[in-house]
């Protein structure tokens, strides 16, 4: 059991786990969809930051 809970451990997403239909496999296609759109979507404050250092606050 332990040399398969290391193998698991060490697994990391890949392109071809949303086609898969083990468990592992599945979980990190769903983890992987949730941190993508987390990080398309951004922050929650309403802050637009730019790259010169400028922000715009939405709502303010």
């Amino acid at each position: 059991m332990k040399k398969q809970n290391d193998q698991l451990a060490g697994r990391i997403f890949e392109n071809q786990d949303y086609e898969k239909k083990d468990e592992l496999s599945s979980g990190l296609a769903v983890t992987h969809e949730q941190v993508s759109d987390s990080m398309a979507e951004g922050t929650i404050d309403g802050v637009i930051e730019r790259e010169d250092g400028t922000a715009d606050h939405l709502g303010k």
